[in-house]
């Protein structure tokens, strides 16, 4: 597999029934403008985003997250007031997120949207980095804000340690100790009292006293809160960079452990300017926001937001419950229409669809190398080609005397094998199935059961993986080749480019085989290893295959 999304073979994803060497496979290395669909495109890979993909994938919606790892909490070390999470880091929710969503089938894509518009059909089509894009049903922004801090030296490098906003976030950790607020606009004056309760050594400077309200800075000094009056010419820090004191205008030094300024906000909306939705300001005159109605719908219906891009007030907890939310207002919504209109939609087929859904072939029409090394030698029988896509395995087996079943979830890629098929006058029997469908290959067993340059996706229960296991008839054989993944390890660049494909939302080679040797009473492990490419592989990015084959023991 990779990050271009139509060499992958899998029953939820089809294969490419062509050789991997192709033109169309080389192609890749050019980094070829990628579509993808999907039922529903989130925007944005932090608490709420996540929140909401998980509600979403686990409605049997097919959901991508488009994130460029900018969340607004990037600077601070741990988050607070998170149920269950007190201290942990926030990338180590992150990950913990991104996991679950995976967990369902859910993809996490690295990379960053640039566009939306509506289509003439109603969806909306995201551009990435990249040149690539998604068509999705629905856009949740769950974008988060950008904070514009006071323009202070000192305030930016040491924002979210030294220098901090949040009593909630950050208060506890700084009680007792010398604190100075920087009042910068009228609600940076806010927080003051809560400050005030954590630690009886605040001092609050007016550095901007523009529309303050001076009945509450006057309750703070008669409650013996020092308040100066007066411009903040920079933060200082000591030699180790921890926050030392203020240095007002008039040249004095208010010694500080922590500065507490209040910035202004934005919301990040500019890449859904084509849909004409823009920010509000919001009631505090502190920024402005993407607003909502009660389902988390925009004034652009099937575009929906939550978190901070919708609330500035939000910590990490109210954000993810806020994601959660709007996740399951967008799965009734899909789910209303989808009744109106007698349909039960797949997001999957829909993707897959689109990709053979053009003129031209996808790929070269000859099976696949190791397919080809691997049965040479096995007496023709019954076979299963999983995720068959225009079907050149299926057809290389049985012009070699295979029964041959193929499944594959894009009807069009199957109408391509049906075609080609009958041009041949071969008999396959063509089945239009998801590895994750209740009994996808229906009750019959199978000598071999072929899974080539795919997998499919994750669900809690393996439903998938245990379907093909239990497809291989005693002393049959189960083959699976895959691309080595290794190349997706490697960081992308979301400025230019975005990763359209997300391994670890699928089940890999490496799962299947150690299910395979948890039950060896069940199965011989007799080949897994990693090895060239057949002769003629251009693709700088997949040199090399991962080849497991195992043979089902005979009862």
């Amino acid at each position: 597999m990779s990050d271009h999304p139509a060499e992958t073979r899998t029953s939820a994803h089809p294969q490419h029934a062509g050789h991997p060497d192709d033109t169309s496979h080389d192609s890749h290395t050019r980094h070829p403008a990628q579509e993808r669909h999907c039922d529903v495109a989130v925007i944005g890979g932090s608490a709420a985003g996540l929140a909401a993909a998980l509600q979403i994938s686990r409605q049997r919606r097919s959901v991508v997250v488009v994130d460029d790892g900018t969340p607004r909490n990037a600077p601070a070390a741990h988050m607070h007031g998170y149920l269950g999470h007190e201290g942990v880091a926030p990338d180590e929710l992150r990950e913990t997120g991104r996991a679950e969503v995976r967990a369902y089938g859910g993809e996490v894509l690295s990379g960053r949207v640039v566009g939306v518009h509506r289509r003439d059909d109603g969806r909306f089509r995201l551009d990435l980095t990249g040149g690539h894009a998604l068509t999705a049903r629905r856009v949740l922004a769950a974008t988060g804000l950008s904070d514009e801090l006071p323009a202070l030296d000192g305030v930016a490098e040491g924002w979210g340690r030294g220098v901090i906003h949040c009593p909630f976030c950050h208060g506890f950790e700084v009680r007792d100790r010398r604190l100075v607020q920087i009042v910068t606009h009228p609600l940076g004056l806010h927080p003051a009292p809560l400050f005030r309760h954590l630690t009886d050594r605040l001092t609050v400077v007016l550095h901007d006293p523009t529309g303050l309200d001076e009945e509450a800075v006057a309750a703070l000094a008669a409650s013996g809160v020092a308040v100066e009056h007066g411009e903040v010419g920079r933060v200082l820090t000591a030699p180790e960079g921890e926050v030392s004191g203020v240095e007002l205008g008039d040249g004095r030094v208010l010694e500080a452990d922590a500065v507490v300024v209040g910035p202004r906000f934005r919301a990040r909306v500019d890449m859904l300017a084509g849909t004409g939705l823009t920010a509000t300001p919001h009631p505090t005159g502190a920024g402005d926001v993407l607003t909502v109605d009660q389902r988390g719908e925009t004034a652009v219906p099937g575009i929906y937001a939550a978190g901070n891009v919708t609330d500035p007030s939000l910590q990490v907890l109210p954000s993810a419950a806020q994601g959660s939310q709007v996740g399951a207002m967008i799965a009734f919504s899909l789910a209303e229409e989808d009744l109106h209109g007698a349909v039960r939609r797949s997001g999957e087929e829909a993707d897959w669809d689109h990709r053979y859904g053009g003129p031209d072939r996808a790929w070269s029409g000859n099976p696949n190398g190791t397919l080809v090394h691997e049965v040479a030698g096995l007496p023709p029988g019954r076979a299963l080609d999983v995720g068959t896509g225009e079907g050149a395995d299926a057809l290389w087996l049985a012009e070699r005397g295979w029964k041959v079943t193929a499944t594959d979830i894009a009807g069009n890629a199957l109408a391509r094998v049906r075609a080609e098929a009958d041009r041949r006058g071969l008999a396959v029997d063509l089945l239009r199935s998801d590895v994750n469908d209740p009994a996808p290959f229906g009750t019959e067993a199978f000598d071999l059961v072929s899974l080539q340059y795919g997998s499919f996706k994750r669900t809690p229960d393996q439903r998938g993986l245990r379907s093909l296991l239990a497809a291989v008839t005693p002393g049959g054989t189960f083959l699976v080749v895959h691309h080595d993944l290794t190349p997706l390890r490697d960081p992308v660049d979301v400025a230019t480019q975005t990763r359209m494909y997300d391994p670890e939302a699928f089940v890999g080679v490496d799962e299947v085989a150690a299910a395979l040797t948890a039950d060896p009473d069940t199965w011989q492990v007799e080949v897994h290893e990693t090895r060239p490419r057949p002769p003629g592989a251009a693709s700088t990015h997949h040199v090399d295959d991962v080849v497991l084959r195992a043979t089902r023991r005979a009862r």
